[in-house]
């Protein structure tokens, strides 16, 4: 087994020149092809990295809850959650940020990189508001870096075909889940009886 240790070994395996179209897409900011893409988008994955390791957070809502402000500004408002805070705080000691944007049914992704900062403004998290409440925050985001992907990996991955989807029942529920790493920590839980009130738990929480 080869352990890949430097760049031109790297290159060796994946050899140069990269095709002028995977150069072309890249661009310093949102045009309105990308803008069409993000504004379609439902789910977006954010990375980041701080003192306690790197993170990728999940944020969802309707289509068009990432708002374009501009070529260069994007803002996404942060809902009600655990409260870890685990992308927050990583972008409280380190701006940098990773976006992944999924449209349902499309095979095409956008990845936008840039640097995020965490407004708290009462009108600003009021024009987010969904169901009369507003967001808790928002996160600005100055854009460097804008691409698609092609759609190789949702193709392979099959992410879109009901046909290759697991059975729910195959996958343990978030009270198996709770009530597990309740018992690891000497502490009991109700698994079953999560499970059974989750729905209408999640409408109380929701926003």
């Amino acid at each position: 087994m080869r352990r890949i240790t430097t760049l031109e070994e790297l290159e060796a395996v994946y050899p140069l020149p990269v095709s002028p179209r995977a150069r072309w897409k890249e661009l310093d900011h949102i045009d309105d092809y990308y803008r069409r893409f993000i504004e379609a988008s439902p789910f977006v994955l954010l990375a980041t990295s701080g003192e306690q390791g790197i993170d990728c957070s999940p944020r969802g809502d309707a289509a068009g809850f990432v708002r374009v402000v501009d070529g260069r500004h994007l803002q996404i408002p942060d809902r009600r959650g655990n409260n870890r805070l685990d992308t927050l705080r990583n972008l409280v000691a380190d701006p940098r940020i990773g976006l992944f944007f999924l449209v349902p049914n499309a095979g095409e992704t956008l990845r936008v990189s840039g640097r995020a900062e965490i407004l708290v403004d009462e009108d600003l998290c009021r024009s987010f508001a969904v169901r009369g409440k507003p967001a808790s925050s928002v996160l600005s985001v100055r854009v460097d870096k804008a691409y698609y992907q092609c759609q190789k990996a949702i193709v392979r991955s099959r992410l879109w075909d009901p046909a290759s989807h697991p059975q729910r029942g195959a996958l343990p529920t978030a009270g198996q889940l709770a009530e597990h790493f309740s018992a690891l920590h000497g502490e009991s839980f109700d698994g079953a009886a999560y499970d059974e009130g989750y729905d209408e738990y999640l409408r109380k929480v929701l926003y």
